[in-house]
């Protein structure tokens, strides 16, 4: 089982090459609801890491993804830059999906 990187991000492709990840550059020429379509449709990959700026911009097409689809695995990850997210994304998510706040 593979996992496979889609990204923008010219450095975070070669940091994933190196550990043995797959890795799929997009751009104009390859748009991201492509590159995603054909990770998808490869049936070594288990795992996909897609950047948090590239999904925010496919957010529809990744929990579709996730929701009708067994294999492979979808997972968003910050890019080489930092975290988009607010720094109490985490304590922030329990306390809207269960009403606990985390100190």
């Amino acid at each position: 089982m593979k996992i496979c990187l889609i990204t923008n991000n010219l450095d975070m492709q070669t940091g994933f090459r190196f550990v043995g990840s797959d890795c799929v550059v997009v751009s104009e020429e390859n748009p991201f609801e492509q590159a995603l379509c054909n990770a998808i449709k490869d049936t070594s990959i288990g795992i996909i890491l897609v950047t948090e700026k590239d999904a925010g911009k496919n957010l529809d097409l990744i929990n579709d993804i996730r929701i009708n689809k067994k294999m492979p695995l979808v997972a968003i990850i910050p890019d080489g830059r930092g975290s988009i997210r607010d720094k109490n994304f985490i304590s922030n998510y329990i306390k809207e999906a269960i009403g606990v706040k985390l100190n």
